[in-house]
């Protein structure tokens, strides 16, 4: 068995109870491939969790945006794993750039926060990736893997977690790795994991891309050797994400 297609849709700060009822409206409708083709998981904001859990077809599932590193307690803003899971909540995104820049989430910092939601019982969407500077000042491995390691250093089951290679320079900008760009830094990913966890983690464990996939340009993507599916930002509140959900049948 090859490592089944994923396809995660980040909502991100976007929505209202009418727009999130409309968007599960067209999901629910959606023709797509079967679930032992393509995996799919869209992450809603916090608030509207519940509805969409309790309203989506029952072949999707559901992810928080972000969680709390620790057990809950007097963190005030903070949702804690174990909410989550009390939610029936199955998965979590964990390291979004925009977190880390913006938030200053630093490398370990992300990397307590996977090995806790593992802990808990959560699957994790775990993100790594480099801004324009470091790509163009030629770090953009030494950053992933730093990122990367982080992760590895304090997680053990690799089953669990997907690793979501997002370039922060192609986030929300309209532009987009090539599918030369994007292949090449999934495949040294590969081969990190291969070097410094296992063969088998390397060969089982999905890398996703994402970074302004759209149903223009997935096609070609999901066709690269080591992209094994996407995360979705502003096209997975539109109805092209049904597009990139078919991409699955296309990917090698």
């Amino acid at each position: 068995m090859g490592r089944k297609f994923f396809v995660g849709g980040n909502w991100k700060c976007n929505g209202t109870t009418g727009e999130v009822k409309k968007i599960v409206s067209t999901l629910n409708e959606a023709e797509v491939p079967s679930g032992d083709v393509v995996e799919v998981v869209v992450s809603p904001p916090f608030v509207f969790l519940p509805l969409v859990k309790s309203s989506l077809r029952p072949d999707f599932h559901v992810a928080a945006q972000n969680c709390w590193v620790k057990k809950g307690g007097a963190f005030t803003g903070e949702i804690s794993a174990e909410m989550l899971v009390n939610l029936s909540i199955p998965w979590v995104i964990l390291g979004h750039s925009e977190r880390r820049l913006i938030l200053s989430e630093a490398n370990e910092f992300v990397a307590d926060k996977v090995a806790y939601a593992l802990a808990q019982g959560l699957k994790v969407i775990a993100c790594v990736g480099e801004t324009l500077e470091q790509r163009e000042s030629g770090s953009t491995m030494e950053v992933v893997a730093a990122q990367t390691k982080a992760i590895a250093e304090k997680v053990s089951k690799w089953s669990d977690v997907v690793l979501a290679y997002e370039p922060v320079w192609a986030i929300g900008t309209g532009k987009v790795a090539t599918p030369a760009q994007a292949q090449e830094v999934h495949f040294e990913l590969r081969k990190w994991l291969k070097e410094n966890v296992s063969a088998e983690v390397a060969e089982t464990t999905r890398i996703i891309y994402g970074g302004s996939v759209n149903g223009a340009n997935c096609k070609v993507l999901a066709t690269q050797p080591d992209v094994d599916g996407f995360l979705v930002g502003g096209a997975s509140l539109k109805a092209e994400f049904v597009d990139i959900i078919k991409s699955a049948t296309v990917s090698s």
